[in-house]
């Protein structure tokens, strides 16, 4: 059929040996899909729609359910389709540019959870200077350096995987493209993509993952230094979301990096993982901060009452 099988598109795969089970699997992933939107899109208008939360804290949290979103929308169209429609090709551009935006988007959630703990270290730490630290434009500033980061970081490693030629299977191991998985396909010297991500993990995740521990480090000291019990913990509740988005997204980092290099793991475990990375923390964010967030409950349940008239 393909005359140059380098050309060839690649291959999706959903469950391996689960295949009987699609169905009902994609029937559970599609109203996760529906919860993910729905749910970090309300946030999002919440937060567009009333003053109260025109802060930076809420800002920051705005850029980051918007990167929760665009991590459902651009891996859950393909695993719905490969699991329900079991349309499992996918030409080499739309899978190249599928991984750009995952691994992008990853970088940047990353990226958002640092800042955020930045918000909090100035808002308990120098509580006096907030407004003048966090300005409009200096919070404009941080979220635009921040999605740049991602989104240029990644950039080399997709241009080489665009030029490689592929001559191996093209069968991937999971319902969406992962560079991971695609040079494993590669018929080229692939060591540049194998060395660079884990410079990458190192300069973003890892050292993303140390500021945001040594931030609350330097907070918890301060909180101690608060003669009053009442005070301290107002001012630890206001970390309470944060911290719970953050303990969300680097667990699920940690278990699928982990279980990666397993190796006598089963490859269905691989793949379990994958979605819990990619589907836990969207679907779990928005639900810790309404939770959490009594400024959020307030304008939710102010919009209700306003529908309700």
């Amino acid at each position: 059929m393909w005359s140059n099988i380098s050309a060839a598109p690649f291959l999706l795969t959903g469950f391996p040996s689960l295949e009987i089970f699609h169905p009902w699997i994609c029937i559970s992933f599609f109203v996760i899909y529906i919860s993910i939107l729905f749910s970090n899109g309300i946030l999002l208008f919440l937060i567009r729609e009333d003053h109260t939360l025109h802060e930076p804290m809420y800002y920051f949290l705005a850029i980051l359910a918007a990167t929760d979103l665009g991590v459902t929308l651009t891996t859950m169209p393909t695993v719905l389709g490969v699991l329900w429609l079991d349309h499992r090709e996918i030409s080499h551009e739309a899978c190249f540019f599928q991984a750009y935006l995952i691994h992008s988007l990853s970088i940047v959630e990353s990226g958002v959870l640092l800042v955020m703990a930045y918000d909090r270290f100035i808002a308990i730490c120098a509580p006096l200077r907030y407004t003048s630290i966090l300005t409009n434009v200096k919070v404009m500033k941080i979220g635009l350096a921040v999605i740049l980061r991602g989104f240029i970081l990644i950039v080399p490693i997709i241009i080489k995987l665009s030029g490689f030629p592929y001559c191996k299977s093209h069968v991937l191991s999971h319902a969406f493209c992962l560079h991971q998985d695609v040079i494993k396909l590669a018929c080229a010297d692939v060591t540049f993509n194998r060395l660079y991500p884990v410079a990458l993990v190192s300069l973003t995740g890892f050292l993303d993952s140390m500021l945001i521990l040594i931030s609350y480090i330097i907070i918890l000291k301060t909180v101690i230094g608060i003669a009053s019990g009442k005070e301290q913990a107002k001012a630890l509740n206001t970390c309470v979301s944060h911290i719970g988005c953050v303990l969300v997204f680097y667990v699920t980092v940690t278990g699928l990096t982990l279980i990666r290099f397993g190796k006598y793991v089963p490859h269905v475990v691989h793949v379990i993982m994958s979605y819990i990375y990619f589907l836990f923390p969207p679907f779990m964010n928005p639900i810790i901060y309404s939770i959490k967030t009594k400024q959020i409950r307030n304008v939710f349940n102010r919009f209700l009452s306003f529908h309700r008239v």
